[in-house]
């Protein structure tokens, strides 16, 4: 089943043809009613009376991280405030968010991507789908949600977490896909398993899985603890959220389907950003086509994976790879984008620690977890006489104590994830050559 047909199986001539008009349309919107891509264009030389067809997309420059976050919150947008619909944010490296933002048709074509996909997934008109992905600032929970209910399902909209709780759902509504980060539907099979329940009792057939790197080893567990058929589906909050690719339930391990009539993807050197032939591997860039609020021109995704054509395939859509690792230092834990420098930003805060820290990276079970090491200045430990700092002095030392929680709180707070702290003496994390630190260590197996 194909959710729209007439799209999905188009002529890769006639879709050049669609491509072409609507980023000549684009680059013009964009150079009349963003002065940030005006000043762009102008800077690259590039008059949008130039653009002639989507072959001439390699003359634009492209847009980075760096640019959404200079121009926080809205100097990106395209349309008037009053025709904005809704605004979502994703993590940043500083303490301000990405911020994106949503026309009602830009909803109406998020919704209909989704749609897409999860047909693609194997999901049908009438199904129970479980949405597990978290509510929010964060694109997956309505994204999924809506696309859900355009497709004619019914969404439970349980959100993350409670995992005893999403069980019990599985069991009483008679859920027949979920949709969540794979680490999660990990849990999910630990618990079942746990509690002696039989997965053939449950009547799940589908789990919908993104948000975060997954392999084909935990594809294989995920199918195992739940018996359901695992798809990956990719997306990104600066393009659109989740539902800008997705893989086919009957074609799992030959890519995901990007839909490309509204997102045109290249794959670019990640040195030279030269455009790099089909088949071959780069960093991820994607166009908008179609998005009115806040349309990208070449964005810069730092996603490493390939693009091709798969002539056996259902449709005529182009496919990415997997996805297998990022042209910088970004983590993606539990499905939150992680930069060092967040946490950085939040112990500057306090006095009393030192500028020396470490991530520690690492797999509990099927869950990524991040642990902070971070260095007492000198001052707080001579104070403290310079004692081993144990959980007891922690919690015995009234100013220490209060700190510690203080400082989980805002990490937590602002980066969204809940990191245990270990406080350490000064000059005890250790230094690399030239007296740098190595700020991740990365304990988490290779699958």
């Amino acid at each position: 089943m194909l959710y729209q047909p007439e799209i999905e199986l188009m002529p890769r001539a006639q879709m050049r043809e669609l491509q072409s008009r609507r980023l000549r349309e684009q680059v013009d919107y964009l150079y009349k009613n963003v002065p940030f891509y005006k000043k762009k264009l102008k800077e690259a030389g590039v008059d949008p009376a130039a653009i002639k067809s989507i072959e001439d997309i390699h003359k634009l420059p492209f847009t980075k991280k760096t640019d959404l976050r200079d121009n926080y919150p809205f100097g990106l947008v395209a349309v008037p405030q009053t025709d904005i619909a809704r605004i979502h944010c994703s993590s940043g490296t500083t303490g301000k968010p990405t911020v994106v933002a949503y026309t009602k048709g830009d909803l109406d074509i998020f919704s209909e991507c989704i749609a897409r996909s999860l047909t693609a997934a194997g999901c049908r008109p009438g199904m129970v789908m479980q949405n597990a992905y978290g509510y929010g600032l964060f694109t997956g929970g309505l994204g999924l949600h809506y696309g859900a209910e355009r497709l004619g399902m019914a969404v439970v909209p349980v959100s993350g977490g409670m995992t005893e709780r999403q069980i019990m759902l599985l069991q009483d509504f008679g859920t027949d896909a979920i949709c969540c980060t794979p680490s999660y539907a990990l849990t999910i099979a630990e618990e079942l398993a746990r509690q002696g329940i039989d997965k053939s009792k449950l009547k799940l057939k589908y789990a919908v899985l993104g948000a975060e790197p997954w392999t084909e080893s935990i594809r294989a567990s995920v199918e195992a603890g739940l018996g359901v058929t695992a798809t990956n589906i990719y997306g990104l909050s600066e393009v659109m959220g989740p539902g800008v690719s997705q893989e086919d339930h009957e074609e799992k391990g030959t890519g995901s389907y990007i839909w490309e009539d509204h997102f045109f993807p290249e794959i670019v050197d990640k040195d030279t950003g030269e455009p790099l032939p089909e088949g071959q591997t780069g960093v991820l860039v994607f166009t908008t086509l179609t998005k009115k609020a806040m349309p990208v021109l070449r964005y810069w995704t730092n996603d490493i994976t390939s693009i091709y054509y798969d002539t056996t395939g259902k449709r005529t859509h182009v496919k990415m790879g997997q996805i297998i690792g990022r042209a910088d230092d970004m983590l993606i834990i539990r499905g939150v984008n992680l930069f060092h420098t967040q946490v950085e930003a939040v112990l500057q805060n306090f006095t009393e620690l030192t500028t020396n820290y470490q991530l520690l990276v690492k797999r509990d079970g099927k869950m990524d977890e991040v642990e902070v090491n971070v260095e007492l200045g000198t001052g707080l430990y001579n104070a403290l006489g310079r004692q081993p700092l144990t959980t007891d002095l922690i919690n015995s030392n009234d100013r220490l104590s209060a700190m510690y929680r203080s400082l989980q709180k805002k990490i937590k707070d602002n980066i969204g994830l809940t990191m245990k702290v270990h406080l350490m003496a000064p000059g005890e994390i250790p230094r690399s050559e030239g007296g740098k630190t190595n700020r991740i260590i990365d304990t988490r197996k290779k699958d």
